[in-house]
């Protein structure tokens, strides 16, 4: 028996047994580490920044950092990170090459948001390789907070951004082989690993952070999930820290999750504590509306102004990236359930 038959079978009278934050593990104490570093001294003593969801995130975090040592602002070395990864073909989950919907057409989506509390959001969006820079080009350029599908599409346009087909011949390939049985049911780790998340801090401790997406692969077209959503999958606080998320974005949205992270630091809890009680309430929610949780992941991420870290999903699987001066790391998150 598998591991997902294995918690579809299990009754919750035995749920009590698997629940295992690791936080006093290897990833805990390196996390402990950061935070140590970090001190009360604040981000001006600490320095820039950057930590972002899943492996590579090591490269578009190292590219933000090196940004802000050059004088880049956290929101400019932000939005450069993120291109990075818009723009490589072979991450089969964000910008070009991200895998289509049911219908075999890529949307993407994606938010950004300053220590100001300026927002911009884009969903539903074709043919736009750079969707960050588009949600940057709504918050900066339109009265507006958030455009979508078509509307999204044409902004692109009237705005310069040149269009062209996203679907890669990789992900077509995929999308023919999943029309044969034409039955979604999504992996945790895989194909809900369908994120960056980026926060950063620049030497001037101004926080910032971008999300951006192709979203979950075969979805029904139109569908938006937790990225392009302020307070969902990024919330940025410039007086307090910044949180972004990954994985399930329906049960993101349900709880307001990275608002609720940032919330939770705001009232005295560091990041790693805030982002292990939005993964439990995301799963308290699952239990008390008697939902299966076995194939679903959630991840957040977070960091203060003093450059503390924090990281905590609901299963094994996911990992994020910290750069800071002494160099870049991936770091497994502790997890709920194992």
């Amino acid at each position: 028996m598998n591991r997902s038959d294995f918690l579809k079978t299990i009754g919750l009278g035995a749920l009590g047994s698997l629940i295992a934050t690791e936080a006093t593990g290897a990833t805990g104490a390196r996390n402990q580490q950061l935070v140590a570093r970090g001190g009360a001294a604040g981000a001006r003593a600490f320095g820039p920044m950057s930590i972002g969801t899943w492996p590579f995130a090591e490269h578009t975090t190292r590219a933000s950092l090196e940004a802000m040592h050059k004088g880049s602002s956290a929101l400019d070395a932000v939005e450069l990170g993120v291109k990075i990864c818009e723009a490589d073909p072979r991450e089969r989950s964000v910008g070009l090459g991200g895998r289509p919907d049911r219908d075999g057409r890529v949307t993407l989506d994606a938010c950004i948001m300053d220590h100001l509390g300026n927002i911009g959001s884009v969903a539903a969006c074709e043919e736009v390789v750079h969707v960050s820079s588009l949600a940057r080009a709504v918050m900066e350029r339109t009265p507006h907070v958030m455009l979508v599908g078509d509307g999204a599409t044409q902004f692109a346009r009237e705005q310069g951004f040149p269009l062209q087909n996203l679907l890669v011949p990789e992900s077509e390939a995929e999308w023919k082989k999943w029309l044969e049985k034409a039955e979604y049911k999504p992996i945790p780790n895989i194909e809900n690993h369908d994120t960056i998340g980026q926060l950063t801090l620049d030497a001037e401790g101004r926080l910032a952070g971008c999300c951006t997406t192709s979203g979950m692969a075969f979805k029904m077209h139109g569908r938006v999930g937790d990225s392009p959503i302020i307070g969902a999958g990024l919330y940025v606080d410039g007086e307090v820290g910044a949180a972004t998320a990954t994985g399930h974005g329906e049960e993101v949205i349900r709880t307001v999750g990275s608002f609720r992270v940032v919330a939770a630091m705001k009232a005295g809890k560091s990041p790693q504590q805030a982002c292990e009680d939005a993964v439990r309430e995301i799963h308290q929610l699952f239990v008390r509306r008697g939902k299966p949780w076995a194939d679903t992941q959630i991840g957040f991420i977070a960091m203060d102004l003093n450059g503390h870290v924090g990281g905590f999903a609901l299963r094994p699987g996911f990992s994020y990236a910290v750069a800071t001066k002494d160099g870049v790391e991936v770091l497994p998150a502790p997890f709920m359930i194992a």
